[in-house]
C-alpha cells in the first residue's frame, strides 16, 4: 500500500564511491583479491571512508597473515600445521568480511581494525 516509505533508506543504499560502485560493493572488492584489491582501492578511492577503511584493513590483515604463515611454515615438525591453520582463519575471515561489507557492516577486525583505522587517519592527513 505504502512503496514510498522505502524511498528514504533505498536512497541512502544507494551511495556511491568515487569509484563509481556502491559503497558496499566496492568494500567487498577491497577483500576479493586479499591485500592486492585492498591496494587498488585504497589508491582508487577518493571520497568513502567506509571503501579507505576495508581497504586498509584488507591490506593490513592479508599481509600480516602472509607473512605470519610463511615465516611459521619454517618451524620445524609443527610448521605445517600453523600454516594450515594461518591459512583456515585467512579463508574464514576472507568470507565473513566480505559478506558483512556487502551488507555494509563496518566489520572490525580485533587489533587489525584499529591499526587500519590509524593508518587509513594517517593517509587522510597527509592528503589533505
Amino acid at each position: 500500500m505504502d512503496d514510498h516509505h522505502e524511498i528514504g533508506p533505498q536512497k541512502e543504499n544507494d551511495r556511491k564511491s568515487s569509484t563509481g560502485l556502491e559503497e558496499n560493493v566496492a568494500g567487498l572488492l577491497c577483500y576479493l583479491g586479499t591485500f592486492v584489491t585492498g591496494i587498488i582501492f585504497f589508491i582508487l578511492e577518493k571520497k568513502s571512508p567506509f571503501v579507505k577503511f576495508h581497504a586498509m584493513q584488507s591490506m593490513v590483515l592479508y599481509a600480516t597473515l602472509w607473512i605470519v604463515g610463511t615465516g611459521v611454515s619454517y618451524v620445524p615438525f609443527v610448521g605445517w600445521l600453523f600454516k594450515l591453520l594461518i591459512s583456515l582463519v585467512g579463508f574464514i575471515l576472507w568470507v565473513v568480511l566480505m559478506v558483512q561489507t556487502y551488507h555494509r557492516e563496518r566489520i572490525k577486525v580485533p587489533v587489525v581494525g584499529d591499526i587500519a583505522e590509524n593508518l587509513v587517519q594517517h593517509f587522510n592527513g597527509r592528503s589533505q
